[in-house]
């Protein structure tokens, strides 16, 4: 089972990788987005016929929605399309392959059922390993000890990790992730009433925090900066929208990504991301705090932006001053840990009795 070629794919609320094992990237990145569009035979807004597409139609650009979203499946026939386009792309090179899953910490078994179902009755795979996301991450560094801090579309996630193992019951998941902060630009960039489409609207959105936003280090100190400014003086306060019209960004609107750090300035009732990460570490043996705090691992699309990591360590790091060798862990394909750590548990053969073949699958299909 190891030894072959393993197709890993790692499939969330915001996109889907996908790809072969041993691989340093995964080769199909997807928006996990799937639309209805209307029908000559089925027209209605409700019909449950209505044809299925992958991403977005851009005849018809409100008709889409995210068929996983805070790391639950709400949309089992959106995420099966999904699945069979990928299988379908990746089998053109490599016809019969095992499959490797990753799987929420959620673990739901009424959705690891359904995954099996489809996987082995619909797509009929010779072998499917679930992974956990977390774990993954953490092996994707080749830390077998750390503070995996996970921040993608839907959630924010963090859990501690001693020998390979998550430590129980010690981690956090916050509902909260990066379609919160496009919620946030969209509200204060567009007027309700707006006729822009709301693929536009996310569009614009996705294109600010790519290229505007960043994680200050000091809120006040950055804002006052930016409020002194002059209209105008700072040209990377100006974003041109396709339309070519110009719009001037706010000072808030350029530290948006502040909201994992200072969820209260938003109005936000839940605890910064540095909490989390503290409540989850001080619930640990204090023989392996020190150890914790030294393997603080991020990952995930959110902590890409500019400064996040540096920010994170200056919060964490007061709280633990006789730990000299604290440190946050990061490199620059993160947005893909989950991914790169499938792609090298897939060949490790402590993972092989995990793996389960059609055959068993067949013997046992109410696991």
């Amino acid at each position: 089972m190891t030894e072959q070629t393993v197709v890993v794919i790692d499939h969330g609320s915001g996109y889907m990788k996908s790809g072969f094992s041993g691989w340093n990237e995964p080769q199909l990145v997807l928006p996990s987005i799937v639309n209805y569009r209307p029908c000559k035979e089925n027209p209605g807004p409700s019909s449950a016929r209505r044809r299925l597409g992958l991403g977005i139609d851009l005849l018809h650009p409100d008709t889409f929605s995210y068929p996983i979203q805070r790391g639950r499946v709400l949309n089992w026939e959106g995420v099966e399309q999904i699945w069979s386009f990928v299988l379908q792309k990746h089998r053109l090179i490599h016809e019969d392959t095992p499959v490797l899953v990753t799987e929420s910490p959620l673990k739901d078994p009424v959705e690891r059922k359904k995954t099996l179902e489809i996987m082995f009755e619909l797509l009929d795979v010779p072998a499917l390993l679930l992974a956990d996301q977390l774990e993954m991450s953490l092996y994707a560094t080749g830390f077998l000890t750390g503070m995996v801090v996970d921040s993608g579309c839907g959630l924010t996630r963090v859990q501690p990790f001693h020998l390979g193992r998550p430590i129980w019951p010690t981690g956090k998941m916050l509902e909260f992730g990066g379609q919160d902060l496009s919620d946030y630009l969209v509200k204060s960039l567009f007027k309700e009433d707006s006729k822009m489409n709301k693929l536009f609207r996310l569009q614009t959105v996705d294109a600010i925090k790519m290229t505007k936003c960043y994680v200050p280090q000091k809120l006040v100190e950055a804002l006052d900066y930016r409020q002194s400014l002059p209209s105008g003086y700072d040209d990377s306060n100006t974003y041109i929208l396709p339309d070519g019209t110009s719009v001037e960004l706010t000072p808030m609107q350029r530290l948006a990504p502040e909201m994992f750090f200072s969820p209260q300035v938003f109005d936000q009732e839940r605890p910064s991301i540095s909490q989390a990460v503290l409540d989850s570490i001080n619930a640990c043996d204090a023989a392996l705090q020190p150890q914790l705090m030294s393997h603080v691992i991020a990952c995930g699309g959110n902590t890409l932006y500019p400064g996040f990591t540096r920010r994170l360590f200056l919060e964490l790091a007061p709280h633990y001053p006789s730990c000299t060798d604290a440190s946050v862990w990061s490199h620059s394909k993160r947005n893909f840990s989950v991914w790169l750590g499938a792609s090298v548990v897939a060949h490790l053969s402590t993972y092989k009795s995990e793996w389960m073949t059609r055959k068993e699958y067949d013997g046992h299909w109410w696991i």
